[in-house]
């Protein structure tokens, strides 16, 4: 039995690359629909406020790139 031990390196470092670029992007669409905590100068911290429509639509494109991302995988393993 013969391994291509060049295109197992292949895989492996684009489906890393893919990987940790993936949780970035979710992570940043997180990150835009979490309220804000914001710190008063007596040193309070009041309730969270609501994120602008900017950070919403970011948030929830970052959303859509990764169920493209996940669906395109789908694809891959279905079509094959």
């Amino acid at each position: 039995m013969h391994i291509n031990w060049e295109a197992l390196g292949q895989v492996f470092g684009v489906s890393l690359v893919v990987t940790v670029a993936l949780v970035g992007v979710f992570t940043l669409g997180i990150v835009g629909t979490s309220p804000r905590k914001q710190q008063q100068p007596d040193g309070t911290v009041t309730a969270g406020t609501v994120p602008t429509a900017l950070g919403r639509t970011g948030a929830y494109a970052c959303f859509a790139l990764c169920a493209a991302a996940v669906g395109y995988g789908i694809y891959l393993i279905v079509a094959k």
